[in-house]
């Protein structure tokens, strides 16, 4: 059995015990489902539009709030390379205005968009992206792939 070890932290307190379980377990189904080894680690934080917003700007130069935004930690550094120490992915940060107005717009539950952006946020962190239309295909069918294994249905 894989080890993981991913920190939920609920800035805006508005996260039920239950829900936060749901992100981690669809996170554990992600990882089981790319692989990815022991001793890993994930730092999921849900935040409101103004500070989705900060970050969005300050990192990607967008001054605006978006969905999901995500930070790698680890993006293949060599002098990393020991087996003691952990695949530290990276962060995804959610902004739950966001997630719950989407749910909303797509006509699913809150739940599924929460469990969808911290997989896409997941995706990005072990180097997928969408920039070209074959590159997002690959991705959001992975992204409904992992989804639907964890029973999360459209």
């Amino acid at each position: 059995m894989n080890e993981y070890v991913i920190d939920m932290i609920d800035e805006t307190e508005l996260l039920s015990e239950e829900e936060q379980k749901l992100v981690q377990s669809v996170l554990e189904t992600a990882l089981n489902y790319e692989s990815i080894g022991r001793n890993t680690e994930i730092s999921v934080t849900f935040v409101s539009d103004e500070r989705i917003q900060v970050l969005n700007k300050e990192y990607r130069d967008k001054d605006r709030p978006t969905d999901v935004l995500s930070f790698a930690l680890d993006e293949g550094d060599e002098t990393l390379d020991h087996p003691e120490a952990p695949n530290l992915l990276g962060d995804i940060i959610i902004s739950l205005p966001r997630a719950k107005a989407q749910a909303a717009e797509y006509g699913h539950q809150f739940e599924r968009e929460l469990c969808f952006l911290a997989v896409h946020g997941f995706l990005h962190l072990i180097g997928y992206e969408h920039e070209s239309e074959e590159q997002e295909k690959q991705m959001f069918t992975k992204q409904e792939d992992i989804l639907q294994k964890h029973g999360l249905k459209k």
